[in-house]
């Protein structure tokens, strides 16, 4: 019965302990002097020892919680991390987390990821269009316009490219311009309009300037229109120039298209001899006829010599000295046409 009362008051001394300790957060009792009739309790610095205690109760602090050294209900447990009492362990505050039981501390959430509650046992990937580039963080931060992200957990946002365009926060992609603007810029937060004399179709990246023959005066235009008849445009940013008289403008034209001057003149939609060209070239044809006639004539007196060269030894004969009719013997024989 001795050892009985003994053990009863050991267990009302621990007991009255531990609820001092958690309702003043002073160093546990221990336990001084012990009878069969009372006790006494008085406060010590030191902690009061682990076989005083039922250590059976002591639980592991739940995963999102961490064990507090400094709690002194969890200062006999007989392994870090273990409590006395659930609400000696403390909740991960955000931007930290514990995916496990019975830890001393909390982990940081990793860059692209955050926690924005207490006691989390995991962090959250950045959603598309957020980024995080620090560890520990209890939030995202937005894209900024003119750039972008597809990808969760991204620590980082990328600009738009050349041609495209993001005019809000969190964009998870970036748009291409619309026909008729462009964006000359990387990160670009809108789209300027082509200029007179440039154009952009819906599938191109930046405008281009008009084709030879083509023109656009307005701002912000997907085509170019071609050069009317009877004008000619010679450069694309300009209105259509109306085509002389004189001269030549089809469709297209960038440059009115002129008659060789003097020799030809414009009739209708051709180009016609001059009263000038058809005088030089009768004149022409006069003087290179007489040239034939001259030339065929002297070629006809060339030949003729060469024929009376070549007949003249068939007249020579060796005859005396003397006279014949007249005429002394060596005279030169004179053809008669035989």
């Amino acid at each position: 019965m001795e050892s009985l009362g003994v053990l009863s008051v050991l267990a009302t001394a621990c007991v009255l302990g531990v609820v001092m300790s958690q309702t003043t957060l002073s160093p546990a009792v221990t336990i001084t002097t012990a009878s069969a009739n009372m006790t006494t309790a008085a406060p010590s610095t030191t902690a009061l020892s682990c076989s005083g205690l039922n250590t059976s109760t002591c639980a592991a602090c739940a995963p999102g919680s961490y064990y507090d050294n400094e709690t002194l209900l969890c200062s006999c447990c007989p392994e870090a991390g273990l409590c006395v009492f659930p609400g000696a362990c403390l909740l991960c505050v955000q931007g930290f987390y514990q995916p496990l039981a019975g830890q001393q501390g909390c982990l940081p959430c990793l860059s692209g990821f955050y926690s924005n509650s207490t006691g989390s046992p995991v962090c959250q990937p950045c959603p598309t269009g957020s980024y995080s580039n620090n560890t520990g963080s209890a939030s995202c931060t937005a894209c900024a316009p003119g750039f972008y992200t597809s990808l969760q957990n991204s620590t980082s946002c990328n600009p738009c490219p050349q041609g495209m365009y993001c005019n809000s926060s969190s964009c998870t992609q970036c748009q291409v311009c619309p026909a008729g603007s462009e964006a000359l810029q990387t990160a670009s937060k809108e789209c300027t309009p082509c200029r007179p004399g440039m154009h952009k179709p819906a599938h191109q990246i930046i405008c281009q300037i008009c084709s030879r023959g083509f023109y656009q005066i307005h701002w912000g235009q997907e085509n170019c229109d071609r050069c009317p008849e009877n004008h000619y445009c010679p450069s694309p940013d300009v209105n259509p120039i109306e085509c002389p008289s004189d001269a030549f403008c089809p469709e297209g034209s960038t440059a009115p298209g002129y008659c060789m001057e003097t020799f030809f003149r414009k009739a209708g939609e051709t180009c016609e001899l001059s009263p000038v060209t058809i005088a030089l070239l009768v004149i022409g044809g006069g003087v290179g006829l007489l040239f034939i006639i001259i030339l065929v004539l002297r070629r006809r007196r060339d030949n003729d010599s060469e024929l009376s060269l070549a007949r003249t030894p068939l007249l020579r004969k060796d005859r005396p000295r003397g006279r014949f009719y007249g005429i002394p013997c060596d005279a030169e024989p004179v053809y008669a046409g035989w």
